[in-house]
């Protein structure tokens, strides 16, 4: 996993269509998020107990919650894993904005289940965003979704602090989708 963490993070993998900003894999460690970004911090109880645990990380993992949120979703692949390559897209029309990303880093794990995808070029923001699932001592199954960003075009430059608005709300639209699934 280092490998390919450094390998996406070579300036000439960037130029070859690697991620746009150096610091590829930092949401693995929400604490210390890079400087000079915006950063996000959400996380939300979507239920209790293994099997809650287990559908999470499945609709998290194989797209389902991005789509059930409303967001169109193209990927290289079912599920989620690293290079995996992903274009997000909301809006109608003309109005559509479509947005690429790479997954950057994944987690199957007993208690740890998700995926990290970093922005490619093309993408109005610059930066990497984390989706896991995670199953507490308790039984207790929390999603949290932790990024940092930046504008990379003029446009979100222009926007300047809606942005963070708009990804706190996604955010969150993402945990009560995730919520309805799991029970479903």
């Amino acid at each position: 996993m280092t490998r390919l963490l450094k390998d996406l993070s070579r300036p000439d993998r960037r130029r070859e269509g690697g991620p746009t900003y150096r610091e590829v894999g930092a949401t693995r460690t929400p604490d210390a998020l890079p400087e000079g970004y915006h950063h996000l911090r959400y996380d939300t109880v979507v239920g209790h107990g293994r099997a809650a645990f287990a559908a999470a990380g499945t609709a998290v993992t194989s797209w389902r919650m991005h789509r059930a949120s409303g967001a169109r979703l193209r990927a290289d692949a079912d599920r989620a894993g690293p290079g995996i390559r992903v274009e997000v897209s909301a809006g109608v029309g003309p109005l559509r904005l479509a947005v690429p990303c790479a997954v950057i880093w994944t987690a199957y794990e007993k208690d740890r289940t998700g995926f990290a995808y970093g922005t490619l070029a093309g993408h109005p923001e610059c930066g990497e965003e984390s989706f896991l699932v995670t199953l507490e001592p308790d039984g207790t199954v929390r999603f949290a979704v932790t990024a940092f960003s930046r504008p990379a075009v003029w446009y979100t430059r222009l926007a300047g602090p809606l942005v963070p608005v708009f990804q706190r709300a996604y955010a969150r639209l993402l945990g009560r989708t995730l919520r309805r699934l799991v029970r479903t």
